[in-house]
């Protein structure tokens, strides 16, 4: 099918009344007409008429720029099967498709960070969140740490390996409360960090991601009387390490005193993008997994700070690889 034809085909006033904007404070509007139509795989008319319900955009110098988080949303939600976000996220999700014994085995990556304070006032002791694997079985290995004569920018890496366990949860209660949270229809989305770390208004517009979910999940399993605080984290082995998505959990200790992650929007968006997914879903649902590397960042706190006085939050970018 031609892109003319697959474009007229698609009733993208229908996917845009499906999805849910970002607010425009926490919108940011970086991509331009041209980024738009190849995420999206469209024309020219079929992007005006995804303006015209409702997308928003900025207009600098008669250049329509767009939040890329929009542009996401709107693909994955196309049905159309060739947009940038459908073939990505379906190349991302194929291993939770197998057997899950190779999520379960040791699995060791090349982990770099690269830290940018923009604002920089100077030199001063960077903190960075770090790998906190050995809780679940895993190790580290640093090669390289920031010290405080890196102005405004650092690298740390590390060799990080993962390892995985089935351990499910439990306790009745923690098990209904993630049951009706995936049966309370929210729709998972791509959605910027900073309005994740305000998960009422998330949950109020009907969406899910990550790091609300698992904010979200947290309180309701703290208000049931269990330890629970939500975790930020490293997804890893996405695209070869060239997508640097939000990931968060939940940590809860569950009746046998053990400490138990609940992964509720990979299970989500596993679920979203594949019927064939049943194994991965359960594992999301107490276990621990090799893609996901644990830091000791909280769900809604940054992975990296530069206490040079600077009010401008550090820019933090992953790149992480398996080595086998």
């Amino acid at each position: 099918m031609s892109l003319q034809a697959a474009s007229a085909s698609t009733h993208w006033e229908k996917v845009a009344e499906s999805i849910e904007f970002v607010p425009a404070e926490y919108s940011h509007k970086t991509q331009p007409d041209t980024a738009a139509r190849e995420m999206l795989r469209c024309d020219q008319t079929e992007l005006d008429r995804l303006v015209d319900a409702g997308l928003p955009f900025e207009d600098r110098a008669g250049v329509r720029h767009f939040d890329v988080n929009d542009l996401y949303n709107l693909g994955m939600y196309s049905g159309k099967g060739n947009t940038q976000p459908e073939l990505a996220f379906r190349m991302l999700f194929r291993f939770a498709t197998k057997s899950m014994d190779d999520l379960l085995r040791d699995k060791t990556w090349d982990f770099r960070v690269r830290m940018d304070c923009v604002d920089c006032r100077g030199e001063a002791p960077w903190r960075l969140e770090a790998p906190d694997v050995e809780r679940f079985g895993g190790r580290v290995v640093v090669h390289q740490v920031i010290e405080p004569s890196a102005a405004s920018s650092g690298e740390y890496s590390a060799t990080v390996t993962t390892t995985g366990a089935r351990t499910p949860l439990v306790a009745p209660r923690l098990r209904s409360l993630v049951r009706d949270y995936l049966d309370a229809g929210y729709r998972w989305q791509m959605v910027p960090i900073a309005m994740q770390a305000d998960q009422e208004l998330v949950h109020k517009l009907g969406a899910t991601s990550c790091i609300a979910a698992s904010l979200l999940l947290a309180q309701q399993f703290r208000a049931a009387g269990y330890a629970a605080e939500a975790k930020r984290g490293w997804f890893c082995g996405v695209l070869g390490g060239a997508l640097d998505l939000p990931h968060a959990c939940v940590e809860v200790t569950d009746d046998d005193g053990s400490v138990k992650t609940v992964d509720i929007a990979k299970a989500q968006l596993a679920a979203r993008l594949s019927s064939d997914t049943g194994d991965f879903q359960d594992l999301c649902q107490g276990s621990t997994y090799n893609k996901v590397i644990p830091s000791t960042a909280s769900g809604n706190a940054s992975f990296g700070y530069h206490d040079c006085g600077s009010p401008v939050p550090v820019q933090v970018r992953a790149d992480i690889r398996s080595t086998r």
